[in-house]
């Protein structure tokens, strides 16, 4: 079972804008009101077309999937929300808490996976869980250690509890469940995806262990990375806030591990967590910036990532 993968999907935005539907709990959305909208999608699609040039340049197979232009999906280049593929030929599709983003579900995006000489054997769809206002994101409110079987997850209002356990059954993850909270008006808030706090590598994790107010559940955390012989390196809320937490590892030519952020996460690490990043792997980092403004979202939230057995 491997951690990593050479082999992402990405969606090209269309209609790139601030999501306000998703605002009233994705604290780091801003609005350019100085931009235009057109100049707003245009800028997030070279910020995209730069980090799929920066990924195909190390060898990553990029699978790039333009978003439908009839729909009003502002958020489309972030699909590891609504999909997640497995090893064992499984696909999850997951329930989304603004209702526009149901509207990024697209069963002809398992074609185009399949025409890539993906096997797909089995659809786990959670999606109608929506309809009891339950909601769970996918690698968005999950981290998952493959490798080890574990499951990382914040509580937040896109992170039910109950419907996260019920993956944790049916693809035999272990749970590790707790809240995490950054500091808003002086009031501690839930963080709303756990990726953008936590990123969980072959050999190391990243998390920004202070925003894990109670000191047990702080505790848990680091023990089972540290027993799984992950390097744990943490990060501040501050540097959580430049989109440090949002990185990705992957694998390029000759199985060579990279770890994918934005310039900005880039921009916010200091030396000495630079320096243990590049013991395990190569960085590789380019500007997000429309994006993270307006989508509230980074580099990981853009590659959902696939495991799924091959045909040949």
């Amino acid at each position: 079972m491997s951690q990593i993968t050479n082999t992402i999907l990405m969606i090209r935005p269309v209609h790139f804008k601030m999501n306000t539907e998703t605002a009233v709990n994705n604290f780091y959305q801003q609005e350019l009101k100085n931009m235009l909208p057109s100049a707003i999608n245009k800028k997030a699609q070279e910020e995209f077309d730069g980090l799929v040039d920066a990924l195909q340049k190390a060898k990553i197979e990029v699978i790039v999937v333009n978003d439908t232009v009839n729909t009003d999906t502002p958020d489309a280049l972030f699909p590891n929300n609504w999909i997640s593929f497995h090893q064992n030929g499984d696909v999850a599709m997951y329930p989304m808490f603004a209702k526009n983003r149901r509207l990024e579900r697209r069963e002809d995006i398992l074609d185009i996976v399949e025409n890539h000489d993906f096997v797909i054997n089995n659809i786990i769809d959670y999606s109608e869980a929506e309809l009891e206002g339950i909601y769970l994101e996918g690698t968005g409110s999950m981290v998952l250690d493959r490798e080890n079987r574990k499951a990382y997850c914040a509580l937040s209002p896109r992170t039910n509890e109950e419907l996260f356990i019920e993956f944790c059954e049916d693809f035999e993850y272990t749970p590790v469940i707790f809240k995490a909270n950054q500091t808003i008006h002086h009031q501690r808030e839930a963080i709303y995806h756990t990726n953008v706090m936590m990123s969980v590598a072959n050999s190391f994790a990243i998390v920004c262990v202070e925003a894990i107010d109670d000191k047990k559940e702080r505790k848990n955390v680091v023990k089972h990375l540290k027993s799984d012989g992950k390097e744990v390196i943490a990060i501040s809320e501050k540097q959580v806030a430049q989109f440090a937490g949002n990185m990705l590892q992957v694998i390029g030519k000759n199985k060579h591990p990279f770890l994918v952020m934005s310039t900005s996460a880039y921009n916010s690490l200091e030396q000495h967590q630079l320096q243990k990043i590049e013991k395990h792997c190569t960085i590789i980092h380019t500007p997000l910036n429309t994006i993270e403004k307006c989508g509230g979202g980074s580099a990981r939230c853009m590659m959902a990532e696939i495991f799924l057995p091959k045909t040949f």
